[in-house]
């Protein structure tokens, strides 16, 4: 079975600015993908060099919440985020792939 490296494209308005002046893309990736298979799913989707990734792992935060019937405790999920740097005159229509 194939496993989904990138799950989707993040767009904030951080990653907004990271594109127009350092030519680098966020995405939402598998949080077991390394950092080589990361840049061999970007190179294969969107036909483009990258030159750096960096990733960034988030835990999931606990959170509760008081109901008629007593305290409910949860987490909210985990993920990994990748920050992905294309070669100079490269870029990704991320807008146009979601």
């Amino acid at each position: 079975m194939a496993r989904t490296i990138l799950i989707r494209p993040l767009l904030t308005e951080k990653i907004n600015s990271l594109m127009e002046k350092k030519n680098q893309y966020g995405f939402i990736v598998d949080f077991t993908a390394n950092k080589i298979e990361i840049k061999k799913a970007v190179e294969e989707k969107f036909s483009v060099k990258v030159t750096n990734v960096n990733t960034i792992k988030h835990k999931g935060k606990v959170k509760a919440q008081m109901t008629k019937k007593g305290r409910f405790v949860g987490r909210t999920s985990k993920y990994k985020k990748a920050i992905i740097t294309l070669v100079d005159g490269q870029k990704i229509d991320i807008v146009g792939e979601v």
